[in-house]
Formats: C-alpha cells, structure tokens, sequence
C-alpha cells in the first residue's frame, strides 16, 4: 500500500490484514465523487480490485503478488457515507489463479450497508526485484 500509484494516492488504507483476507478503507474526498456526491463507481471498483489482489497476494508465497485478470462488480446501492471499506477473501488459490470475492460498504455515522459485491480472478506473478 506504501507503493506509489492509485492506491497511496487515493488514500487507500488498511483497516484489517491476514491469511487470504483483507479489509481496505477509503474516506470521501469531493474527487473520489460523482456529481451526486456519492463515490464514483470507478472509485468503488477500485477499491475493490486492490482489495481482492491483496487478499490473494497474503495467500501466494513470498515474491509473489497477485495481478487482476478480471473483475466483475454489482452496484447495490450508492455510496455515500463518510468512507468505503471493501473486505475481500481469497476463495481459491492455486499456482498461477487466485479467486477472490469483494462486498463493499459504505459507512455513515457508524452505520454499514452493502453498495457493491464483486469477484476478481488473478494472476500470480512475480514481485519485480527492485520491491522485494
């Protein structure tokens, strides 16, 4: 997450980490929005691609992370809360695939519902020698 690119500059963060599972979170800013004021479907589809790559990656072998091969998300509902958080589990990971699914929330007030459901297939690749 410390990486440079979209993730550190959206202001991404880790809420929750372990064995095949991530949380991510992503607070409201006026340019994460559409004009609605709700986050923008881009936003939320990010959010959820870093948070099924991530959880694949915490089940691959050190060096290794896992890259999007597809990703498929159903917009429930908008988001407009105070933050997004997308918890993402590894269903299935092998040597080259990893299947994750993704629910999106938005919060408000201490209050959760669910705006966006999504499953990503991806790839297992090598971390590049200059991040290891």
């Amino acid at each position: 997450m410390a990486m440079s690119g979209f993730p550190l500059s959206s202001g991404m963060r880790i809420v929750e980490a372990g064995p095949g599972r991530v949380s991510l979170a992503l607070s409201r800013r006026p340019e994460l929005t559409q004009f609605f004021g709700h986050f923008h479907g881009g936003v939320i589809a990010g959010l959820a691609d870093q948070a099924a790559g991530a959880a694949v990656t915490t089940a691959l072998p050190k060096g290794r992370i896992a890259v999007t091969v597809e990703i498929k998300i159903n917009f429930l509902g908008p988001a407009s809360g105070e933050e997004i958080i997308a918890r993402a589990e590894a269903m299935q990971v092998g040597n080259t695939i990893g299947v994750a699914k993704v629910e999106v929330f938005s919060q408000d007030k201490g209050a959760e519902r669910i705006c966006a459901f999504a499953t990503a297939t991806m790839r297992a690749v090598d971390l590049p020698a200059e991040f290891r």
